[in-house]
Protein backbone atom coordinates (compact mmCIF):
# COMPACT_ATOMS: atom_id res chain seq x y z
CA UNK A 1 0.00 0.00 0.00
CA UNK A 2 1.14 3.61 -0.66
CA UNK A 3 0.92 6.28 1.27
CA UNK A 4 -0.33 10.05 0.18
CA UNK A 5 0.86 13.10 1.84
CA UNK A 6 -1.52 15.64 3.00
CA UNK A 7 -0.24 18.99 3.70
CA UNK A 8 -1.05 22.27 3.76
CA UNK A 9 -3.67 23.54 0.88
CA UNK A 10 -5.95 25.99 -0.26
CA UNK A 11 -9.42 25.36 -2.11
CA UNK A 12 -11.61 27.86 -3.75
CA UNK A 13 -14.18 27.32 -1.29
CA UNK A 14 -12.19 28.19 1.79
CA UNK A 15 -13.14 30.49 4.34
CA UNK A 16 -10.84 29.39 7.60
CA UNK A 17 -7.95 31.21 8.58
CA UNK A 18 -5.09 28.84 7.81
CA UNK A 19 -4.28 26.32 5.11
CA UNK A 20 -6.10 23.11 4.66
CA UNK A 21 -5.10 19.71 3.99
CA UNK A 22 -5.98 18.07 0.93
CA UNK A 23 -4.72 15.35 -0.92
CA UNK A 24 -1.41 15.70 -3.69
CA UNK A 25 -1.29 13.28 -6.70
CA UNK A 26 1.60 11.03 -7.77
CA UNK A 27 3.14 11.08 -4.03
CA UNK A 28 6.56 9.94 -3.58
CA UNK A 29 5.98 6.35 -2.64
CA UNK A 30 6.01 5.13 1.26
CA UNK A 31 5.82 1.45 1.98
CA UNK A 32 3.07 1.43 4.98
CA UNK A 33 3.34 -1.74 7.45
CA UNK A 34 1.44 -1.40 10.10
CA UNK A 35 2.72 -2.52 13.30
CA UNK A 36 0.94 -4.57 15.42
CA UNK A 37 2.85 -4.84 18.36
CA UNK A 38 1.04 -2.78 21.22
CA UNK A 39 2.57 0.86 22.45
CA UNK A 40 5.10 -0.42 25.42
CA UNK A 41 3.63 2.88 27.24
CA UNK A 42 0.45 1.57 27.70
CA UNK A 43 1.56 -1.88 28.63
CA UNK A 44 1.12 -2.30 32.61
CA UNK A 45 -1.68 0.67 32.63
CA UNK A 46 -3.10 1.19 36.02
CA UNK A 47 -6.01 1.89 34.98
CA UNK A 48 -8.21 -1.11 34.83
CA UNK A 49 -11.33 -2.02 32.44
CA UNK A 50 -13.18 -3.05 35.97
CA UNK A 51 -12.58 0.28 37.34
CA UNK A 52 -14.47 2.75 34.99
CA UNK A 53 -17.97 2.71 36.51
CA UNK A 54 -19.43 3.59 33.05
CA UNK A 55 -18.21 0.03 31.93
CA UNK A 56 -20.74 -3.00 30.85
CA UNK A 57 -20.36 -4.96 34.15
CA UNK A 58 -22.64 -6.76 36.68
CA UNK A 59 -25.48 -4.64 37.32
CA UNK A 60 -24.91 -4.62 41.28
CA UNK A 61 -21.51 -3.11 40.79
CA UNK A 62 -22.95 -0.47 38.38
CA UNK A 63 -25.32 0.82 40.63
CA UNK A 64 -23.07 0.92 43.80
CA UNK A 65 -21.01 3.10 41.37
CA UNK A 66 -23.51 5.45 40.33
CA UNK A 67 -24.68 5.40 43.94
CA UNK A 68 -21.45 7.28 44.95
CA UNK A 69 -21.08 9.43 42.15
CA UNK A 70 -25.08 10.27 43.07
CA UNK A 71 -24.12 10.85 46.42
CA UNK A 72 -20.95 13.18 45.45
CA UNK A 73 -23.12 15.49 43.33
CA UNK A 74 -25.43 15.90 46.13
CA UNK A 75 -23.00 16.68 48.67
CA UNK A 76 -21.75 19.42 46.48
CA UNK A 77 -25.32 20.67 45.75
CA UNK A 78 -25.76 20.94 49.24
CA UNK A 79 -22.67 22.61 49.78
CA UNK A 80 -23.55 25.63 47.72
CA UNK A 81 -27.36 25.82 49.03
CA UNK A 82 -25.65 26.56 52.16
CA UNK A 83 -23.10 29.38 50.40
CA UNK A 84 -23.94 32.85 49.31
CA UNK A 85 -25.70 33.20 46.26
CA UNK A 86 -22.87 35.33 44.51
CA UNK A 87 -20.09 32.88 46.05
CA UNK A 88 -21.86 29.85 44.39
CA UNK A 89 -22.25 32.00 41.26
CA UNK A 90 -18.44 32.84 41.82
CA UNK A 91 -17.86 29.52 42.19
CA UNK A 92 -18.92 28.32 39.40
CA UNK A 93 -17.83 31.09 37.07
CA UNK A 94 -14.57 29.33 37.96
CA UNK A 95 -15.52 25.91 37.03
CA UNK A 96 -16.73 26.91 33.95
CA UNK A 97 -13.61 29.06 33.02
CA UNK A 98 -11.57 26.06 33.44
CA UNK A 99 -13.52 23.74 31.23
CA UNK A 100 -13.61 26.35 28.78
CA UNK A 101 -11.78 25.63 25.21
CA UNK A 102 -11.04 29.06 24.98
CA UNK A 103 -8.34 31.69 26.62
CA UNK A 104 -4.91 31.46 26.68
CA UNK A 105 -3.17 27.78 26.55
CA UNK A 106 -3.13 26.06 30.29
CA UNK A 107 -0.01 24.14 30.21
CA UNK A 108 -0.76 20.86 32.14
CA UNK A 109 2.79 20.61 33.15
CA UNK A 110 6.69 21.87 32.40
CA UNK A 111 6.93 20.67 28.89
CA UNK A 112 10.15 18.82 29.22
CA UNK A 113 11.01 15.27 28.25
CA UNK A 114 11.32 14.06 31.80
CA UNK A 115 14.14 11.78 33.07
CA UNK A 116 11.79 8.65 33.22
CA UNK A 117 11.29 8.89 29.40
CA UNK A 118 14.88 9.61 28.61
CA UNK A 119 16.02 6.79 31.02
CA UNK A 120 13.79 4.29 29.03
CA UNK A 121 15.10 5.38 25.55
CA UNK A 122 18.06 2.96 25.40
CA UNK A 123 15.92 -0.14 26.03
CA UNK A 124 13.30 0.83 23.85
CA UNK A 125 13.26 -0.58 19.85
CA UNK A 126 14.56 2.83 17.14
CA UNK A 127 10.76 2.26 15.85
CA UNK A 128 9.39 3.25 19.78
CA UNK A 129 11.85 5.88 20.03
CA UNK A 130 11.08 7.77 16.78
CA UNK A 131 7.72 7.75 17.90
CA UNK A 132 7.63 8.99 21.03
CA UNK A 133 9.68 11.89 20.54
CA UNK A 134 8.13 12.97 17.80
CA UNK A 135 5.36 12.67 19.24
CA UNK A 136 7.11 14.87 22.34
CA UNK A 137 8.60 17.25 19.74
CA UNK A 138 4.74 17.86 18.04
CA UNK A 139 4.06 18.97 21.77
CA UNK A 140 7.26 21.00 22.27
CA UNK A 141 8.58 19.04 24.62
CA UNK A 142 12.28 20.71 25.89
CA UNK A 143 14.79 17.81 24.94
CA UNK A 144 12.90 15.71 22.85
CA UNK A 145 14.39 17.53 19.50
CA UNK A 146 18.15 17.19 20.84
CA UNK A 147 17.19 13.67 21.52
CA UNK A 148 16.03 13.25 17.62
CA UNK A 149 19.25 15.15 16.71
CA UNK A 150 21.39 13.08 18.60
CA UNK A 151 19.72 9.28 17.61
CA UNK A 152 18.04 9.73 14.38
CA UNK A 153 21.35 8.69 12.04
CA UNK A 154 21.46 5.58 14.17
CA UNK A 155 17.55 5.01 13.31
CA UNK A 156 18.18 4.85 9.01
CA UNK A 157 17.06 1.95 7.46
CA UNK A 158 15.59 0.93 10.79
CA UNK A 159 12.49 2.32 11.45
CA UNK A 160 9.42 2.69 9.21
CA UNK A 161 6.51 5.25 8.58
CA UNK A 162 3.93 2.78 10.10
CA UNK A 163 0.43 3.76 10.67
CA UNK A 164 1.70 5.30 13.91
CA UNK A 165 4.50 6.99 12.96
CA UNK A 166 2.86 8.45 9.66
CA UNK A 167 0.53 10.01 11.69
CA UNK A 168 2.30 11.59 13.58
CA UNK A 169 5.16 12.21 10.76
CA UNK A 170 1.87 14.05 9.00
CA UNK A 171 1.04 16.17 12.47
CA UNK A 172 4.58 17.33 12.55
CA UNK A 173 4.81 18.24 9.02
CA UNK A 174 2.22 20.99 9.39
CA UNK A 175 2.97 22.23 12.45
CA UNK A 176 3.36 25.89 13.06
CA UNK A 177 7.04 25.15 14.49
CA UNK A 178 9.89 24.87 12.27
CA UNK A 179 11.53 22.86 14.45
CA UNK A 180 8.97 20.44 14.79
CA UNK A 181 8.57 20.47 10.65
CA UNK A 182 12.69 19.64 11.06
CA UNK A 183 12.34 16.88 13.08
CA UNK A 184 9.53 14.95 10.87
CA UNK A 185 12.27 15.90 8.05
CA UNK A 186 15.42 13.86 9.86
CA UNK A 187 12.71 10.55 10.16
CA UNK A 188 11.49 10.88 7.41
CA UNK A 189 14.99 11.00 5.62
CA UNK A 190 15.74 8.03 8.35
CA UNK A 191 12.76 6.06 7.69
CA UNK A 192 13.73 6.26 3.77
CA UNK A 193 17.13 4.96 4.73
CA UNK A 194 18.90 7.91 2.88
CA UNK A 195 22.51 9.44 4.38
CA UNK A 196 22.90 13.14 4.43
CA UNK A 197 25.96 13.00 1.68
CA UNK A 198 26.66 14.34 -1.41
CA UNK A 199 27.29 10.72 -2.64
CA UNK A 200 23.03 10.30 -2.18
CA UNK A 201 22.62 13.32 -4.21
CA UNK A 202 24.78 11.76 -6.72
CA UNK A 203 23.02 8.95 -6.51
CA UNK A 204 19.70 10.48 -6.85
CA UNK A 205 19.87 13.51 -9.47
CA UNK A 206 19.94 10.78 -12.83
CA UNK A 207 16.86 9.79 -11.72
CA UNK A 208 15.36 13.21 -11.17
CA UNK A 209 16.06 14.46 -14.25
CA UNK A 210 15.24 11.11 -16.61
CA UNK A 211 13.84 8.56 -14.42
CA UNK A 212 10.16 7.44 -14.83
CA UNK A 213 7.51 9.38 -13.06
CA UNK A 214 7.75 8.04 -9.95
CA UNK A 215 11.55 7.58 -9.43
CA UNK A 216 11.66 11.52 -10.80
CA UNK A 217 9.30 12.49 -7.95
CA UNK A 218 11.05 10.73 -5.20
CA UNK A 219 14.16 12.08 -6.08
CA UNK A 220 13.27 15.66 -6.42
CA UNK A 221 11.56 15.44 -2.91
CA UNK A 222 14.41 13.78 -1.48
CA UNK A 223 16.92 15.51 -3.10
CA UNK A 224 14.57 18.84 -1.78
CA UNK A 225 14.57 17.21 1.92
CA UNK A 226 18.41 16.54 1.86
CA UNK A 227 19.02 20.64 0.88
CA UNK A 228 16.91 21.26 3.45
CA UNK A 229 18.99 19.62 5.82
CA UNK A 230 22.47 21.33 4.77
CA UNK A 231 23.34 19.04 1.68
CA UNK A 232 24.39 20.96 -1.24
CA UNK A 233 20.89 22.89 -1.10
CA UNK A 234 22.51 25.31 -3.94
CA UNK A 235 22.86 21.95 -6.49
CA UNK A 236 19.39 21.03 -4.72
CA UNK A 237 17.84 24.06 -6.20
CA UNK A 238 19.48 23.65 -9.56
CA UNK A 239 18.20 20.04 -10.00
CA UNK A 240 14.60 21.02 -8.94
CA UNK A 241 14.70 24.36 -11.10
CA UNK A 242 15.49 22.41 -13.68
CA UNK A 243 12.48 20.07 -13.85
CA UNK A 244 9.73 23.56 -12.51
CA UNK A 245 8.76 23.80 -16.84
CA UNK A 246 8.50 20.63 -17.07
CA UNK A 247 5.43 19.46 -19.39
CA UNK A 248 4.31 16.61 -16.83
CA UNK A 249 2.25 18.13 -14.10
CA UNK A 250 2.85 15.62 -11.88
CA UNK A 251 6.81 16.24 -11.92
CA UNK A 252 6.13 20.50 -11.95
CA UNK A 253 4.18 19.59 -8.97
CA UNK A 254 6.78 17.73 -6.87
CA UNK A 255 9.60 20.33 -8.21
CA UNK A 256 7.26 23.09 -6.56
CA UNK A 257 6.34 20.81 -3.50
CA UNK A 258 10.69 20.40 -3.44
CA UNK A 259 11.26 24.48 -3.46
CA UNK A 260 8.93 25.03 -0.54
CA UNK A 261 10.37 22.56 1.31
CA UNK A 262 14.28 23.58 0.33
CA UNK A 263 13.21 26.36 2.23
CA UNK A 264 16.28 28.72 0.89
CA UNK A 265 16.11 32.26 0.20
CA UNK A 266 16.63 31.38 -3.22
CA UNK A 267 13.29 29.73 -3.33
CA UNK A 268 10.87 32.20 -2.96
CA UNK A 269 11.02 34.05 -6.81
CA UNK A 270 10.58 30.43 -8.50
CA UNK A 271 7.34 29.95 -6.06
CA UNK A 272 5.97 33.08 -7.09
CA UNK A 273 6.76 32.38 -10.67
CA UNK A 274 4.64 29.36 -10.53
CA UNK A 275 2.04 30.91 -8.36
CA UNK A 276 1.69 33.79 -11.31
CA UNK A 277 2.16 31.84 -14.47
CA UNK A 278 1.56 27.79 -14.19
CA UNK A 279 -1.14 26.77 -16.39
CA UNK A 280 -2.20 24.07 -13.57
CA UNK A 281 -4.52 25.85 -10.69
CA UNK A 282 -3.08 22.22 -9.00
CA UNK A 283 0.88 23.73 -9.09
CA UNK A 284 -0.63 27.35 -8.81
CA UNK A 285 -2.47 26.71 -5.19
CA UNK A 286 0.15 24.74 -4.30
CA UNK A 287 2.83 27.40 -4.87
CA UNK A 288 0.59 29.73 -2.89
CA UNK A 289 0.53 27.78 0.00
CA UNK A 290 4.30 27.00 -0.37
CA UNK A 291 5.20 31.05 0.00
CA UNK A 292 2.10 31.06 2.62
CA UNK A 293 2.44 28.54 5.04
CA UNK A 294 3.34 25.25 3.83
CA UNK A 295 7.24 24.04 3.12
CA UNK A 296 10.01 24.98 5.43
CA UNK A 297 10.44 28.92 4.92
CA UNK A 298 10.45 30.78 8.08
CA UNK A 299 8.44 34.06 8.47
CA UNK A 300 11.04 36.70 7.26
CA UNK A 301 11.31 34.60 3.87
CA UNK A 302 7.56 34.61 3.38
CA UNK A 303 7.14 38.30 4.45
CA UNK A 304 9.65 38.99 1.15
CA UNK A 305 6.53 37.72 -0.99
CA UNK A 306 4.31 40.23 -0.06
CA UNK A 307 5.38 43.13 -2.15
CA UNK A 308 5.17 40.48 -5.03
CA UNK A 309 1.31 39.20 -3.94
CA UNK A 310 0.63 42.77 -3.73
CA UNK A 311 1.25 43.54 -7.72
CA UNK A 312 -0.28 40.03 -7.82
CA UNK A 313 -3.86 41.28 -6.03
CA UNK A 314 -3.50 44.09 -8.96
CA UNK A 315 -3.34 41.80 -11.84
CA UNK A 316 -6.07 41.42 -13.89
CA UNK A 317 -4.98 38.67 -16.35
CA UNK A 318 -4.94 36.52 -13.02
CA UNK A 319 -8.48 35.08 -13.21
CA UNK A 320 -11.03 35.06 -9.88
CA UNK A 321 -9.84 31.75 -8.23
CA UNK A 322 -6.12 33.04 -8.34
CA UNK A 323 -6.84 36.51 -7.22
CA UNK A 324 -8.31 34.59 -4.03
CA UNK A 325 -5.34 32.33 -3.21
CA UNK A 326 -3.49 35.68 -3.03
CA UNK A 327 -5.88 36.97 -0.65
CA UNK A 328 -5.50 34.16 1.12
CA UNK A 329 -1.82 33.88 1.46
CA UNK A 330 -1.25 37.52 2.55
CA UNK A 331 -3.68 36.69 5.24
CA UNK A 332 -1.51 33.49 6.33
CA UNK A 333 1.54 35.35 5.92
CA UNK A 334 0.82 38.81 7.69
CA UNK A 335 -2.02 37.43 9.98
CA UNK A 336 -4.21 40.72 8.95
CA UNK A 337 -8.25 39.98 8.14
CA UNK A 338 -8.65 42.22 5.49
CA UNK A 339 -11.16 42.29 2.77
CA UNK A 340 -10.39 40.28 -0.52
CA UNK A 341 -9.64 44.30 -1.77
CA UNK A 342 -6.36 45.33 -3.46
CA UNK A 343 -6.49 49.10 -2.05
CA UNK A 344 -7.14 47.76 1.36
CA UNK A 345 -4.20 45.52 1.46
CA UNK A 346 -2.21 48.42 -0.22
CA UNK A 347 -2.86 50.67 2.24
CA UNK A 348 -2.31 48.87 5.19
CA UNK A 349 1.01 47.82 3.77
CA UNK A 350 1.84 51.41 3.17
CA UNK A 351 1.02 51.85 6.46
CA UNK A 352 2.72 49.41 8.43
CA UNK A 353 5.85 48.45 5.92
CA UNK A 354 7.89 49.79 9.00
CA UNK A 355 6.65 48.24 11.89
CA UNK A 356 6.71 44.79 14.01
CA UNK A 357 4.24 42.45 12.71
CA UNK A 358 2.55 39.57 15.10
CA UNK A 359 4.36 36.52 14.25
CA UNK A 360 2.73 33.85 12.43
CA UNK A 361 5.51 31.10 12.97
CA UNK A 362 7.69 30.27 15.80
CA UNK A 363 11.12 30.41 13.66
CA UNK A 364 11.87 33.94 15.70
CA UNK A 365 11.07 32.41 19.58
Amino acid sequence: MLVQVRRHGYSSGYHGSACGNLPVPARPSYTLSVNSNPDPQLQGSPIEPGNDPFSTRAPSTRRSSWQAIAAVVAGVLVGLLFIGTGTARAAWQEIAQLLSLQGKPEPASANVLSEHETEGLDTMTPQSQAQLLLERSINHYRGANDQIATRVDSWRGKIKLDQSLNSLFMTALNSDDLRVRAAAIEIDLACRNLEKSSATVDRLEPDAHTGDQGLRANALWDIALLGNRGVQPERALQILLASIHDSNVNIRYWAVEGLAYLGTNETVAPLLQAFHDDPSRMIRERAACGLAQSGMLNERQRRAAVPHLLDFADDASLDAETHTWVFQALRDITGQSLPHDPAAWRNWYTANSDRQWNPVTRDRQ
